[in-house]
């Protein structure tokens, strides 16, 4: 069954989202690689405040390839997840929502997820160019200076991913392997 989701998204139906679900997001989503969570987590250690709320959102480890004429974002595929590992759990707690990537996540990840009903989708990788299409818009709101790893706002109509891991934990790599 296809899950139409919006972002950001509630906690209560993202706790319902089961491992292997296909869904649909649409909304608000956030950016963000490794340069940009390293900034964060150096920011959250100084005591600073964040670029953008956690609270519900959902970050997309991608750093887009250049706009072709006419479009919002060049290839948008997503990038490997484990690199962001050191940093999601204290954003985690902050509330985000959900992450989405490719490939396997930390057991400290994973615990965290579970502690703040959060949830980790992939998006296909290889999929770049076909991705973009759901992104609508798109826009550097922090951290200009690290180019392809700024955060980025982005504007998403059905862009789809899969549940891997959810918030109870469950993980569709595990089943599956």
């Amino acid at each position: 069954m296809d899950i139409e989701l919006q972002a950001p998204v509630d906690k209560n139906k993202v706790k319902n989202l089961k491992a292997g679900d296909m869904v649909y997001i649409t909304g608000t989503i956030y950016t963000a690689r490794d340069a940009a969570h390293k900034r964060m987590y150096e920011a959250l250690a100084a005591g600073d405040k964040l670029p953008i709320s956690m609270e519900g959102n959902l970050i997309y480890y991608m750093g887009p390839s250049p706009a072709r004429e006419g479009r919002p974002i060049g290839s948008a595929g997503p990038t490997t997840a484990s690199r962001m590992d050191k940093y999601a759990p204290a954003l985690l707690d902050l509330g985000l929502g959900g992450m989405i990537g490719k490939g396997k996540r930390s057991k400290e990840v994973i615990d965290a997820m579970k502690r703040n009903g959060a949830v980790y989708f992939a998006a296909i990788g290889g999929a770049g160019a076909l991705l973009s299409k759901a992104i609508v818009e798109s826009e550097v709101i922090a951290y200009d200076d690290l180019g392809t790893e700024a955060i980025r706002k982005l504007k998403v109509e059905r862009f789809p991913a899969i549940v891997v891991i959810d918030s109870t934990g469950e993980n569709l790599y595990e089943r599956i392997s």
